[in-house]
């Protein structure tokens, strides 16, 4: 049955004929299997392997059925699950299927109708993941009409996003924060022979160095303490498909290393494993910062760099490309008027002129706020001056508050403080405003020193 050919099922079943005969059948069958005479062993190989399907005995000594069902799915949610009964305990088979099991087969089964029924849940969950990818895929294809605008920059971004989206190369995405990197990087994956598989997006910049590792890489049970379950990494995750590092420029000296490894070998190893695990996957990485400076100051690996630097696209920042700037607040006024059901006719020319104008320290994504919180307060009419969050942040003299110093940092902590203000230290809210998460919102409010007064 070659619809079963190689993949792997687990027996779980206290009477040894059943779990030999089932074993035998299924090996000769092209199928990985291993089996187990209790819930208790069958817990200790859950994480052995990746398995596919789980065929478990109702009636056990100990833990039965049920209970191991529900540890099997809090492990793998996804999980495929035939339970096996005798007749008189068809209503407990029955329940296990309200809780998420795919079917149930009665004792004495024949062997071809278990096949068929094998068969069927594989059939069933190919078509999920084609479903699933399919999904995903239109989504990000429908994210790369997200990219407006106008300006020779634009379009210059995106002729390079359509040259180097049908190839493997490494693409390294370097813009100012806010600038809409992560928004290209979806648009080269949406475009690319991998589009029908994930992109799996890793906020670097977000996480410790030992957190990164292990959600990279994945972990072996028992690793380290709290590891009680084997589990994939994004490397894995991202197999056949696109991962795309962001802020790739702060991760540590440990990380560095272990990346341009798996940027060379096309292969992991989990964290406290030893086994080798070939990974296809193609990477986008994105950064704000020089890394040509911190190459010269030894802080960023070299010879990681020009492996991530193959192909280089810049987003200018939207101060470079104010032509832009009309269609963007007008491309985001109607979104959020539509999903707030605000009756707004639109900007008024002062307002257009005071858009314009700005500076724009946090790029796109702080006019996407400005609109946004804009929106908010204008129920109906025209959007003024006074409804964007830069005008209500005057000093006394009249000027707009601005940082100690020149530099992207000094700007960015003004950015952040005011949307903390603005939401009344609504973490949760801040972060979203910002479009970023919480762990990083706190790590920069940390970073800054920014403290609610």
């Amino acid at each position: 049955m070659s619809a079963t050919g190689n993949i792997r099922i687990l027996i779980v079943d206290d009477e040894p004929i059943v779990r030999s005969s089932l074993e035998h059948w299924f090996r000769e069958e092209g199928c990985v299997v291993e089996t187990a005479a209790n819930g208790k062993e069958a817990l200790v190989k859950l994480t052995d392997a990746d398995w596919d399907i789980f065929l478990l005995d109702i009636r056990m000594p100990g833990m039965d059925g049920l209970e191991l069902q529900q540890r099997i799915r809090a492990a793998h949610p996804d999980a495929i699950i035939i339970v096996m009964t005798a007749y008189a305990s068809v209503d407990t088979a029955i329940q296990a299927m309200k809780q998420g099991a795919h079917d149930y087969i009665t004792k004495p089964f024949d062997p071809e109708s278990l096949e068929r029924m094998v068969r069927g849940a594989v059939e069933k969950r190919r078509l999920q993941k084609e479903n699933v990818h399919l999904k995903r895929s239109l989504e990000e294809m429908e994210k790369f009409s997200e990219i407006v605008g106008s300006s020779s920059a634009v379009r210059q971004v995106l002729e390079m996003v359509q040259t180097v989206a049908s190839t493997d190369a490494t693409v390294l995405i370097r813009g100012e924060s806010g600038t809409g990197k992560e928004l290209v990087a979806r648009a080269i994956h949406a475009h690319s022979n991998r589009r029908y598989m994930p992109i799996v997006v890793v906020n670097c910049g977000a996480l410790p160095e030992g957190v990164l590792e292990s959600e990279l890489f994945g972990h072996e049970r028992g690793a380290f303490t709290g590891a009680q379950y084997r589990r994939k990494g994004k490397f894995e995750m991202a197999d056949g498909g696109t991962l795309f590092l962001d802020e790739i420029g702060d991760v540590g000296p440990k990380t560095q290393m272990d990346l341009l490894r798996v940027l060379e070998e096309k292969a992991i190893y989990r964290v406290g494993g030893n086994a080798r695990i070939p990974v296809d996957f193609r990477v986008i990485a994105a950064t704000n910062r020089d890394l040509e400076a911190a190459v010269a100051e030894k802080s960023f690996r070299e010879d990681l760099y020009y492996r991530l630097n193959v192909f280089t696209i810049r987003i200018p920042p939207l101060r470079e490309r104010r032509e832009d700037i009309p269609p963007l607040a007008g491309h985001f006024l109607h979104g959020f008027a539509r999903s707030m059901s605000r009756a707004i006719d639109g900007f008024s020319p002062e307002a257009m002129e005071a858009l314009v104008h700005r500076e724009w320290p946090g790029n796109v994504r702080e006019l996407k706020n400005a609109i946004e919180r804009a929106a908010v307060v204008r129920v109906q009419g025209w959007i003024q001056p006074e409804d964007f969050p830069f005008t209500t942040s005057m000093g006394a003299g009249g000027a707009e508050e601005t940082a100690n110093g020149p530099s992207l940092a000094d700007l960015e902590k003004v950015h952040i403080a005011r949307i903390l203000k603005e939401t009344g230290w609504n973490i949760s809210q801040a972060a979203r405003l910002l479009e970023i998460d919480r762990v990083t919102l706190y790590n920069k409010m940390r970073k800054y020193g920014i403290e609610r007064p």
